[in-house]
């Protein structure tokens, strides 16, 4: 866009030149009438011609009003004038252009030559000028037209971007939907056979005295994969299903004492902590209670907690925290696990994402615990964030409004 305009702009300029060159050229012929005519030159009458044999065309013709004309002697003094726009400087200067009270005005000076036998002889000169104001003018209206025009070529191009990119991911949109379906009725399906193996297993594990000794340890390996796979389905088809907005959590919604919740779920969870020989520690003072749904909230701490005992050796500590601060409520679960380190920190929430140090040290997690408990968070109006110093622990917060803010 910026050549275009260059182009337009010089074959504005050179348009501009050639009119001066003709008018110069003209102005030429009138030399010798204007040295002895000084008084009469300036009247429409007077149409001094030199008679030289070509072809005279009076300047008069071909002035305008954003023209001038200046004659010069031999020695470069001025003769006469015509005209309202003239140069503020001597006949010593060649430029172009000059600006005179912030206009530009355009020059060309013309060398008046007589001929004779032996040399030329230089009899004057004639200076022409012209205000660039009208060529100004026309670029005014292209740097306008232009910026309209860029504008409008923008938009139709961010546009028409827009209209191909939603096009494009129509075709990805309509196979991750059906991805979605068949991810949630397969989960659904697999919860029947699953069901079946899991009462099998339980049937066989009644009556040991069925059981081959050989075949107790394969026994509990299944019993251990059904768990596993039961777990896997479960997390798989609650993502599914919030994934289509088909869990009415605005519904469901009760007053929910955060106090009974937090101790019932600690109470459930503090043999599987004292088997792995990690305190589990409730701190809370003030009853406090939310607006949720009792199973989601279940849920979201039960994923939470028990991921920081996995994660804490044996003699560390569970913090769980619960505080009313203004208009939120805070719960945090702090423990002295292994940690995250800072690279690995933003994906913690991500689904099917686990730590490297992580991997190694539970072998029947999905990575799709977080993921859950980020999804019923954002169910109930609460943040989630996660903090961690690698080697020395871990503390999630889970902030709610209260209900004078829901």
């Amino acid at each position: 866009m910026i050549t275009v305009y260059e182009f337009f702009s010089l074959s504005l300029y050179q348009q501009l030149d050639r009119q001066l060159l003709i008018l110069a050229d003209a102005a030429t012929h009138s030399l010798s009438e204007v040295k002895e005519h000084k008084e009469a030159f300036e009247t429409d009458d007077f149409r001094g011609l030199d008679d030289d044999g070509d072809l005279d065309i009076p300047w008069q013709n071909i002035q305008q009003a954003s023209q001038g004309i200046e004659w010069f002697d031999q020695n470069r003094q001025l003769i006469a004038k015509t005209g309202k726009v003239f140069p503020p400087i001597d006949l010593s200067h060649y430029h172009w252009t000059y600006i005179v009270d912030g206009k530009k005005i355009r020059t060309l000076t013309l060398q008046i030559n007589k001929e004779s036998e032996l040399q030329k002889q230089i009899i004057g000169y004639v200076r022409v000028s012209e205000s660039t104001k009208p060529v100004e003018r026309v670029l005014i209206k292209l740097r306008l037209g232009m910026m309209l025009g860029g504008i409008l070529v923008s938009g139709l191009t961010a546009f028409g971007g827009m209209w191909l990119t939603k096009q494009s991911l129509k075709p990805i949109e309509q196979s991750f939907e059906k991805l979605k379906q068949f991810t949630a009725d397969a989960s659904h399906e697999l919860r029947n056979p699953l069901a079946g193996i899991r009462t099998c297993v339980e049937v066989m594990q009644s009556h040991p005295e069925r059981i081959h000794p050989a075949d107790i340890d394969k026994l509990k390996a299944i019993a251990s994969g059904v768990n596993q796979m039961t777990s896997l389905v479960e997390d798989l088809l609650l993502l599914a299903r919030t994934d289509q907005d088909s869990i009415p959590i605005t519904t469901n919604l009760v007053i929910i004492p955060m106090n009974e919740l937090l101790e019932d779920l600690v109470e459930f969870l503090l043999y599987q902590a004292e088997e792995k020989g990690v305190q589990l520690i409730l701190d809370m003072n003030n009853e406090i209670k939310i607006k949720g749904e009792g199973n989601q909230l279940w849920r979201l701490f039960l994923n939470l907690i028990e991921n920081a005992i996995y994660y804490t050796d044996t003699g560390g500590k569970v913090t769980v925290y619960l505080e009313q601060q203004e208009k939120w409520v805070w719960v945090r679960i702090e423990d002295t696990g292994i940690g995250i380190s800072p690279e690995q920190l933003p994906f913690v929430f991500d689904r099917l994402w686990r730590a490297d140090q992580a991997r190694n040290r539970r072998k029947g997690g999905s990575g799709l615990g977080l993921a859950i408990a980020q999804t019923l968070a954002q169910n109930h109006q609460a943040e989630i964030t996660a903090t961690s110093q690698l080697g020395k622990g871990s503390c999630f917060s889970v902030r709610f409004p209260t209900l004078a803010h829901t």
